[in-house]
């Protein structure tokens, strides 16, 4: 066995990244940026008003001070207005900033009579002022290589006039789950049989890291028929396999793989749940053999299959693992195995409690849980020591 470290670096070494596209920005949502991108005009783009009221100048606009309304600008087109001191004009919320105003007096802080307002405070110089290039400078950096597309940055890139981006590549994968002992919701069970339910929870982690479905099927234990399938998956750019990867007689997945040519790079991971877990490679896919009890299969997608979808479309290295958060243990955890162990478990108010059986093959507790928790062999975490648990959703 191999350590989990030497696991996710022998795939990612061999991760072929997606060549990049152009995309219109509302479809870049959660891709990766493939350029840096610098800010073209300021933010804002010019000096402008943060409030409905009034622009003066600061100097002359002391409390109780009278002063004549020359005009209006609303937000929009700048009318090219002027003040001069005794002056006033209407302004209203992201209107441009009148020539010779250094500052806005609120509606609610005047009186108005008519051409004629009455000061009830002393605004300063700026107040109420929102300067150009105050919140983004021309040429500052707003968006690197490989970072994360979110709603936000979709805005900020707006604001810049961008109509599209170019991201990483979406990489295709395909799905076997394997085993005669597999049935498919809606047919009719049949004794020792089950319903498949591992296709789908690696289809939903998959379209989550940003992948493309390009096939999703189930083979029994049959080595030909096996073979086929995986002859149709490896036109994708990974293909995920669920079940037949440990070394049962039915276990057929490696003798299928081997018979297309695959290189395997590794099997047997020192980690729990998922210790059978394989990596190799036909051509330009990458082949990832998942254990097929549930939570096996998807705390090995997290750990190994996740980093390496995000690095085939373009994610920047340090944005390819789980999200980790600082946590209270509500309980204590104890790992008494020979391999670092995950823990399931819910996070709460800053809070981790485990959730459920701790089993491989324990899918109710997994599906309530939204945290992982590693704890390396031997090791016994008390109740209440804070810890650092990873987070999925």
């Amino acid at each position: 066995m191999i350590s989990e470290a030497e696991a996710l670096a022998a795939v990612l070494a061999k991760v072929i990244p997606r060549p990049a596209e152009s995309r219109q920005l509302i479809d870049s949502l959660g891709k990766f940026s493939a350029e840096e991108i610098f800010a073209a005009r300021p933010l804002p783009a010019f000096d402008n008003s943060a409030m409905d009221g009034y622009a003066v100048q600061s100097a002359s606009t002391r409390l109780s001070a009278r002063l004549r309304v020359i005009g209006e600008q609303p937000a929009g087109p700048d009318r090219g207005l002027t003040i001069t001191a005794g002056e006033a004009i209407r302004i209203f919320t992201g209107a441009p900033i009148p020539r010779g105003a250094d500052a806005v007096i609120m509606q609610e802080e005047i009186t108005r009579d008519g051409d004629w307002i009455t000061t009830q405070a002393a605004p300063e110089a700026g107040e109420f002022v929102r300067r150009r290039g105050a919140d983004l400078a021309e040429g500052q950096k707003i968006l690197g290589r490989g970072e994360e597309i979110r709603s936000v940055t979709l805005s900020l890139l707006a604001s810049q006039g961008r109509a599209e981006i170019r991201v990483g590549g979406t990489p295709r994968v395909a799905i076997v789950s394997t085993g005669d002992e597999l049935a498919q919701p809606g047919e009719t069970l049949q004794p020792g049989q089950i319903f498949e339910s591992n296709a789908i929870l690696l289809h939903a982690l998959a379209l989550g890291a940003g992948a493309q479905i390009a096939m999703v099927e189930n083979a029994p234990d049959d080595l030909a028929r096996l073979t086929n399938t995986f002859r149709r998956g490896l036109e994708a750019d990974a293909l995920l396999v669920s079940g037949g990867v440990s070394v049962g007689d039915h276990d057929l997945v490696k003798p299928a793989l081997r018979a297309l040519g695959a290189e395997i790079d590794l099997w047997r991971v020192a980690i729990k749940p998922g210790k059978p877990f394989l990596f190799g490679s036909v051509g330009a896919c990458r082949v990832f053999g998942l254990p097929g009890n549930p939570v096996s299969a998807f705390v090995t997608f997290l750990q190994f299959v996740r980093p390496a979808l995000r690095a085939m479309a373009g994610a920047d290295p340090e944005e390819l693992g789980l999200r980790e958060v600082p946590a209270r243990l509500a309980s204590e955890v104890a790992n008494t195995g020979d391999r670092p162990h995950y823990f399931r478990g819910t996070l709460r108010a800053g809070t981790f409690a485990l959730m459920g059986r701790q089993e491989s093959h324990a899918l109710f507790g997994l599906s309530r849980a939204n945290a992982l928790l590693r704890v390396a062999p031997g090791v016994t975490l008390p109740a209440d020591m804070t810890v650092q648990v990873e987070i999925w959703d």
